[in-house]
């Protein structure tokens, strides 16, 4: 099938799931830590706008699927829709508009799916080659016993994002801890645990934009806690507050170059189109394992890590949205 050439003045879509909706519906902090402030859809609008491309709000997925069943269509849609239950919640936005065969900017419905499990990511990311922590999946209190790394370990549900479910409890030192954390986040998120390798070196996050072999990192930033943070980790509660309790300084030279090459692998291995940002942590060798990938990542212009390592290397929100466009053009042309 042959797909038309985006232009400028193109109707572009906007499908988000906006927290303060969530909220009225009865949804908790915590349950909608991930979802769009209106002052981040309100930015990503104006920025659409001010590239030359006329914008429709949309909404979530319930109201994409009322209005394309009424036969509305746009020319691109810009997706961030994180969905709210279930391993393909990130995929369901997507599903839909290739069910219509409404070209979209970020990734497809697969990688979106594998990368959400994080476990089932890192098996990928492990047969490509690449380092990632050692880790068990526990699926059930009975699985618990059965996890045989060595302490410490960092522990986390399987598909949540936005630091949900990580706080200074995450790091366990001894099987007790262990047994107390996954039974806790087993009960508070219904889903299975990740038990990784805990790494005790620095850790960063690196933000990547284009698809394939045209993707390419645009910076490498690390993330510093200070001394008002929750201890160890980059938990819901320091995201939540960034500004006073984190620090982020942009990282240069063969040590971003070497976490920059970690991150471009996993990136173009799982498939992930357009841009997105990876979480990478270093071992106490100083060499940089592949955490997670977020490839629909936080857009707020000054609260989240994309746009912040962005402004950190000189680029500008403007340009960060029109790289981002520009990549889902190029495959639009090449059909992909």
């Amino acid at each position: 099938m042959k797909t038309k050439k985006v232009t400028p003045m193109t109707l572009v879509g906007m499908t988000y799931d906006l927290r303060t909706d969530y909220i009225r519906e009865g949804y908790s902090e915590e349950e909608t830590a991930e979802f769009d402030q209106p002052a981040t859809i309100d930015a990503i609008e104006e920025t659409l706008q001010s590239l030359g491309y006329r914008t429709d709000r949309i909404g979530h997925v319930r109201a994409l699927a009322r209005r394309l069943v009424a036969g509305e269509r746009w020319d691109l849609v810009f997706n961030i829709a994180e969905g709210l239950k279930g391993f393909g919640r990130e995929a369901q936005v997507p599903c839909l508009l290739d069910a219509y065969g409404v070209p979209y900017v970020f990734s497809d419905p697969l990688s979106l799916s594998l990368t959400l499990h994080k476990a089932m990511a890192k098996r990928v990311v492990r047969d490509l080659g690449i380092l990632t922590p050692d880790f068990a999946v526990v699926e059930d209190a009975d699985d618990i016993a059965a996890v045989v790394l060595p302490f410490p370990l960092f522990v986390k549900p399987v598909s949540e994002g936005t630091g949900k479910g990580i706080d200074g409890r995450s790091i366990v030192r001894d099987r007790a801890e262990l047994d107390r954390q996954c039974r806790s986040l087993l009960a508070s998120f219904a889903q299975p645990v990740l038990v990784e390798t805990y790494l005790s070196g620095r850790e960063f996050t690196v933000g990547v934009v284009g698809t394939g072999r045209r993707a390419r990192v645009i910076a490498v930033m690390e993330v510093l806690l200070r001394e008002s943070a929750e201890k160890g980790v980059y938990s819901l509660f320091n995201k939540e507050y960034c500004e006073e309790h984190v620090r982020y300084t942009l990282v240069k030279g063969a040590e971003a170059e070497q976490v920059s090459a970690v991150a471009l692998a996993a990136w173009r291995g799982l498939e992930c189109r357009d841009g997105g940002r990876l979480d990478i942590r270093a071992d106490a060798a100083g060499r940089p394992h592949f955490l997670e990938v977020n490839p629909l990542a936080g857009l707020h212009p000054t609260h989240s890590d994309l746009p912040i390592l962005s402004t950190l290397a000189g680029i500008s929100y403007r340009d960060l949205l029109r790289m981002i466009m520009t990549s889902a053009e190029e495959r639009l042309v090449r059909g992909r």
